[in-house]
């Protein structure tokens, strides 16, 4: 199983690489590239509890790198992730694909509505929830917004896709709704593998 995993996983990360030196990523690309990453979530023998155990019980995610490009280019991620995980609304600075293999996150997604003329400072709207679960996915563009959460009583595996490693998206916002500001996000949880 490690070796099938391990090969399909390097295949479609080759196979994406392919297709954004091909052509522009836009949001059909992007649709195109989250349709194979539901087939790879829908592997769930390839994410399990034993090969990617749980986050302990005082803490709330792991984060596993599954494939990336040697040069530090695109990235395949596992999250296993706890009830009680909110992340703030944030950017992504690259693209990103989200794809369900067990449990739903809720992801709500947002407008900037300001001018981007002052920095620290943003508003946002929000335009749409979107839960994520088995059989569901995401794409999401450079400067699309969005947060998410998991709820309820729950440990969820999703497959994170992103055009660039997640340790590398130092330019990424965290926007504070409330104060209507934004501050660069750190990364977060640490990679394991």
């Amino acid at each position: 199983m490690q070796e099938n995993r391990s090969e399909l996983a390097a295949k479609f990360v080759e196979e994406t690489r392919s297709l954004s030196d091909s052509r522009e990523i836009d949001r059909q690309c992007l649709d195109e590239i989250r349709t194979q990453l539901l087939s790879l979530a829908a592997r769930s023998e390839f994410w399990s509890e034993e090969e990617y155990p749980s986050p302990p019980e005082d803490e709330l995610q792991n984060r596993y790198l599954i494939a990336s490009e040697l040069n530090g280019g695109i990235s395949l991620y596992l999250n296993v992730v706890r009830s009680g995980k909110k992340v703030p609304p944030h950017d992504h600075t690259t693209w990103a694909c989200v794809a369900a293999v067990e449990g739903v996150e809720h992801n709500m997604f947002y407008t900037r509505t300001d001018d981007g003329s002052v920095d620290g400072k943003a508003t946002l709207t929000m335009d749409d929830v979107i839960a994520v679960g088995p059989g569901n996915a995401i794409a999401m563009m450079p400067d699309d917004i969005h947060n998410f959460e998991v709820r309820g009583d729950q440990i969820i595996r999703h497959l994170h896709f992103y055009g660039r490693p997640l340790e590398s998206l130092s330019e990424r916002k965290a926007f504070d709704l409330e104060n209507g500001t934004y501050k660069i996000m750190d990364v977060g949880v640490k990679t394991i593998g």
